[in-house]
């Protein structure tokens, strides 16, 4: 290779070359944060939004674009979008030459839960807090913590079993110790009990189904709560007295 000089040549030119490039990517890395290089011209929300406010996602953006194409923070500008009410979840990229486009998914409500204080449950039974900002006729859902997306399934169950009577659970509650109850959308109570493998919560809400039509005329009128814990029956209470029970078996 020595005794080949044009050979030498080539390389040393090939050399210089590549050191020239890579000078120049350094000096643009390095300078493009210190000189107004490759300025952001727009930002790109992707979709329509129904839920989060623009003036909301607005203010994040603000507050973080800072610098130019190269310097602006996707990673932060996603976290800080994900912090916002019905924001389940933002991807941020950016666009060459000058763009950042954001993907924002909108929690999407299923029901209310718990005790009123702003939590609600989405369709995947992960419960988020968020105000409401149009009128939603969504059922109330409670249970122990972690219980929601159980709770959330077990919802459309009873839902879907509750068709023919034509009336469904407004609130379905499960208890510390596993026992279900329902609130129906007339305000009539249905306990159901624990999961037992002698008599499922399914069976006897199904039974349920069967005597509903009953349950108006009977002599003491329409009963306030049933009791559907009874591995073949059930008991009703009225109103007039909470200690007057009927019971009844299949």
């Amino acid at each position: 290779m020595w005794h080949k000089p044009r050979l030498m040549t080539a390389v040393s030119d090939l050399l210089l070359l590549a050191g020239g490039v890579a000078l120049l990517v350094a000096a643009v890395i390095w300078g493009a944060p210190r000189l107004r290089l490759f300025p952001l011209n727009e930002v790109l929300v992707t979709h329509e939004l129904r839920e989060v406010r623009h003036s909301d996602v607005q203010q994040v953006l603000s507050a973080l674009l800072h610098g130019n194409f190269f310097t602006v923070s996707p990673e932060a500008i996603r976290l800080s979008l994900e912090q916002l009410p019905w924001v389940r979840r933002a991807e941020v990229w950016r666009k060459w030459p000058a763009r950042i486009e954001v993907r924002i998914e909108e929690q999407q409500a299923a029901a209310h839960w718990g005790d009123g204080q702003g939590e609600l449950v989405n369709t995947f039974g992960e419960v988020f807090s968020a105000p409401l900002t149009r009128e939603q006729p969504l059922p109330r859902l409670s249970g122990p913590t972690g219980s929601a997306g159980e709770v959330l399934r077990r919802y459309a169950e009873f839902a879907q079993l509750l068709k023919p009577v034509g009336v469904l659970p407004a609130h379905v509650a499960l208890s510390p110790r596993l026992a279900w109850l329902l609130k129906m959308e007339n305000g009539m109570l249905v306990e159901l009990g624990r999961e037992q493998a002698k008599a499922p919560i399914r069976v006897r809400l199904q039974r349920f189904v069967e005597y509903y039509p009953s349950l108006s005329e009977t002599r003491h009128g329409r009963p306030i709560a049933v009791d559907m814990r009874y591995p073949n029956g059930f008991a009703l209470r009225f109103p007039a007295s909470a200690a007057q029970e009927v019971k009844g078996k299949k």
